[in-house]
């Protein structure tokens, strides 16, 4: 092994080759701390199809730094990863690869031959994700990975279906769903994204049956007119009463339907009369099953017209909307269009226009099993990290919806249902009746359809831990204790794992839902392809390292808000790694001696503290208390810049400097006492920073020295805790007040240009002398002053700071070398008068003042001001300095 760290910080040097140690060495399993309290973290498994981007490495890097620093406080903490099938994702790549490389569509070759080339290709690029998972440094326990349809899970999804279903919780209907026509299935309404479009609002006259003008309709979807059944007024709307009850023909269509009063119109928008089609728009449906009205289905499952549509048959719903209108308008129905911005439905996955359907479809029936769920947020079983984040689940549970559970794929959890082809009798069980409870008959086919997959996701909590069996892991490790996730799938997973986990394990998920949000581009916009702003994490830790990554993110957080990235955040981060890496080395080397033996560093019970020993040790012990604070409430930026002021700040630019005079000129016993403090302190930072950035802490922690009782690994040592004492009060104040006038002191040569190696003789008035007088050695080592005199009464010619209870004054001419100072005087006269002549020529040049704009010529009026204030009091100190010179 070398005898010290490289002498430059580059990351791809052993990134890589910690993480396979870790692995290699069962580091990740929880089983390193057996008998202790269990800490759990179910990864929110992300899709098969998926690739690492800046929302994972913010998820991922939340749970590692969680998982580790709950690791070394002692916990049995388990991180259990796994991957989501993704049904309708994997199924569109799969099928692209089928049509790419065969020419072939899926029916073509069969569901079992799919299936097949479905698994070849989750087998092949499935776990893409989690080898990037690993280069951002995850710790999770690899050997537990989990796949939702693994043999498990797939065990898991039967039988929570199956005792749904048997509850009465679990139904199949024909409903109005949302469909897509490119994916060609059902969507749940939270699988539904609603965007905005501009369109047009068509009003189209319906004339009476009895010859009469009839009534005007607005519309946005004019093509839906053929699956037409009433046209719906407010009973309390006046305009219409004579005409409630009547009927009117629907426009070219001929076909007469009725008008009707209902609550669903408000009388305030458009003319306050709403045609109702129950098959295209869920508040019709919902009037059409108020009044018993028929539904009619005039756009099949392709967004093709049906044949109710006559002429406009097979025409795709957007052709026939264009023929459709240009033939009603020609036909004196149209009465006038306007624009507007019209909210549509967008597939969350393909992302085109969805089409309300009428279709059998199985479904959950939801109240029931969301009740309890909204009990347990309010009792406080669950709690969401920021707490406004309950409001947004009370508001979606309480208002929720029968879940259509039913997708027209092939890949995913097929539904355990078995249907005889005799008598059409439906079984639902595991695997396939032995024979028909009804007509004996042994033949069955089973549902085509597929599950929702967040019906299996909805499970992970448990089933990853071996439900419905009773595993130790399930005993041990449920309820798990956090779930990170980001706000935008609170809907989708986080409340189905809620009511999921309630139903089957009687209580809540986990303790804690600690919501993030997205990772943005520098402008705040958010990151897309359209964009071109996509940030790829694994570009980012090429270029500066998985822990400049992970300490950029943790730095900027704050829980339930957006991160904007930037290069200069995650420059600042590396400067910070390369900080602590320049200081390490430092420590290492003056630890050794030229042939890399260890130099004597003392035992503990021999060590001698001194003044600076004692106030970083209090400093490390105070801080050691806050940021666990801060890590326990999950505020990982306060954390992450704590740690980060106490390694840049008080260890690297105070104590470091503050010990080098034992280090280098001490007697050996100081020598051995500051060592011993050294590694002390370097090796307790290092645990405090490792959660945030282990790759480096770890590479650090190698080349320090083992004692008795030292783990393998820094990832495996206990987390540092507050000891009283470790107070040293009194040092801490000495330490503080010498820093304070230390920066003061070196403000004042700044402000004058003084080079630091020049000897000042500072004067100083103070409340407490003896408090100054106790620090004073450090403030001639770092401050460069030969001579502190203390005085009670102000000093003339001097410059001063004013500290509480302290003013410092620096005599001028300790501080100004003057003839250096009169022949600078003498250049800025130079350049100030040329300065003011440019700018008065400028100024006189008929030519600038016409043409240029009022606000051009007024600036360089302001500079040409600025400019003779300068030089007027440049000439009245170079009188002052040549005197001092003479």
């Amino acid at each position: 092994m070398e005898n010290n760290l490289a002498k430059n910080y580059d990351p791809k040097q052993f990134e890589d080759r910690i993480y396979k140690q870790w692995e290699e060495s069962g580091a990740f399993r929880p089983e390193v701390n057996p008998d202790a309290d269990p800490f759990t973290i179910v990864m929110p498994p992300p899709n098969i199809t998926g690739q690492l981007h800046m929302g994972h490495a913010m998820d991922g890097t939340l749970q590692d730094v969680l998982t580790r620093f709950k690791r070394m406080q002692g916990f049995s903490a388990l991180w259990l990863p796994g991957t989501d099938h993704a049904s309708i994702a994997t199924e569109v790549k799969v099928v692209e690869k089928l049509r790419a490389e065969e020419g072939k569509e899926k029916e073509e070759i069969g569901r079992e031959e799919f299936l097949k080339r479905a698994w070849a290709w989750k087998e092949q690029y499935g776990n893409r994700i989690n080898l990037q998972q690993k280069k951002l440094g995850s710790s999770c326990d690899w050997s537990r990975e989990r796949f939702t349809m693994d043999e498990g899970c797939n065990e898991a999804v039967k039988e929570h279906f199956i005792k749904l279903y048997n509850k009465g919780l679990i139904y199949k209907g024909s409903r109005l769903i949302n469909w897509c026509p490119v994916c060609g299935s059902a969507l749940s309404d939270i699988e539904v994204e609603h965007v905005d479009h501009q369109g047009k609002y068509w009003y189209f006259r319906y004339p009476g049956a009895d010859g009469s003008e009839g009534i005007v309709v607005a519309t946005s979807r004019p093509e839906t007119m053929f699956a037409d059944v009433a046209i719906a007024v407010n009973g309390e709307d006046e305009r219409y009463k004579d005409i409630v009850g009547k009927t009117v023909i629907l426009p070219l269509v001929g076909r007469e339907i009725p008008v009707i009063a209902d609550p669903y119109p408000d009388p305030t928008k458009g003319t306050g009369a709403v045609k109702i089609t129950p098959s295209a728009d869920p508040n019709d449906f919902e009037v059409g099953q108020r009044h018993g009205l028929a539904l009619i289905e005039c756009i099949d499952e392709h967004a093709k017209m049906t044949a109710v549509c006559g002429k406009y048959e097979g025409q795709d719903r957007y052709e026939c909307r264009k023929n459709w209108v240009a033939d009603l308008e020609a036909a004196g129905y149209l009465v006038k269009t306007e624009d507007v911005v019209i909210p549509a439905g967008e597939c969350y996955r393909c992302h085109n226009v969805v089409e309300p359907r009428i279709s059998e479809q199985w479904f959950v029936k939801m109240k029931p099993l969301a009740e309890p769920a909204i009990e347990a947020v309010r009792k406080g079983e669950t709690q969401f990290v920021p707490e406004r984040f309950d409001k947004i689940y009370y508001h979606w549970m309480e208002d929720i919806k029968d879940w259509c559970i039913s997708r027209q794929l092939w890949w995913g959890h097929r539904i355990p249902a078995y249907y005889c082809e005799e008598c059409g009798e439906m079984v639902v069980a595991k695997d396939v009746p032995e024979k028909c409870p009804k007509c004996g008959c042994t033949h069955f086919h089973q549902d085509e359809d597929v599950l929702d997959t967040w019906f299996s996701s909805a499970l992970w909590p448990f089933s990853t831990l071996g439900w419905p069996n009773d595993t130790a892991d399930l005993k041990k490790y449920y309820p798990t204790s956090v779930l990170v996730t980001g706000y935008d799938i609170i809907f989708f997973w986080v409340a189905r794992m809620i009511f999921s986990s309630i139903e089957e394990m009687g209580s809540a998920p986990f303790k804690h839902v600690l919501i993030h949000g997205l990772v943005r581009d520098s402008q705040g916009r958010k990151m897309s392809k359209s964009l071109g702003n996509g940030i790829d994490p694994l570009e980012i830790i090429d270029n500066y390292g998985a822990d400049a990554l992970r300490f950029m993110l943790l730095n900027n957080i704050s829980p339930g808000n957006d991160l904007r990235f930037s290069t200069e955040k995650i420059e600042a981060a590396r400067n910070f790694a390369n900080k602590l890496w320049n200081a390490s080395r430092f420590a290492i080397m003056n630890l050794k001696d030229e042939d890399g033996n260890w130099l004597p560093i003392a035992e503990f019970k021999d060590v001698k503290l001194a003044a600076e020993d004692r106030w970083m040790i209090a400093t490390l012990n105070n801080a050691a208390k806050e940021i666990t604070a801060n890590m326990e409430n999950f505020d990982f930026a306060l954390a992450s810049q704590k740690i980060n002021d106490l390694i840049w700040s008080n260890f690297c630019d105070w104590y470091i400097e503050l010990i080098k005079p034992r280090l280098w000129n001490g007697t050996d016993e100081e020598k051995a006492s500051a060592r011993h403090c050294l590694v002390y302190v370097l090796k307790n930072l290092l645990k405090l920073l490792h959660p945030f950035m282990p790759f480096i802490t770890e590479e650090i922690w190698s080349f320090l020295p083992k004692y008795d009782g030292a783990k393998e690994f820094l990832m495996l040592e206990k987390w540092p805790e507050f000891d009283e004492a470790m107070d040293y009060g009194k040092d801490v104040k000495i330490l503080e007040t010498a820093m304070d006038i230390i920066k003061s002191i070196r403000n004042i040569r700044s402000e004058v240009e003084a080079a630091p190696s020049k000897k000042l003789h500072a004067f100083i008035k103070a409340d407490d002398a003896e408090l100054v007088k106790a620090g004073a050695h450090f403030v001639m080592s770092q401050a460069n002053v030969s001579e502190i005199s203390y005085v009670d009464a102000p000093v003339d010619e001097a410059m001063s700071a004013t500290l509480p209870g302290i003013i410092i004054y620096v005599p001028m001419d300790d501080l100004l070398d003057y003839k250096a100072e009169y022949d600078r005087l003498l250049k800025e006269k130079k350049r100030l008068e040329s300065e003011v002549a440019r700018a008065e020529g400028k100024l006189s040049n008929e030519k600038f003042t016409s043409k240029a704009p009022a606000d051009v010529i007024e600036a360089e009026r302001t500079k040409l001001a600025g400019y003779k204030d300068m030089l007027e009091k440049t000439l009245e100190r170079i009188p002052l300095v040549e005197a001092k010179i003479k």
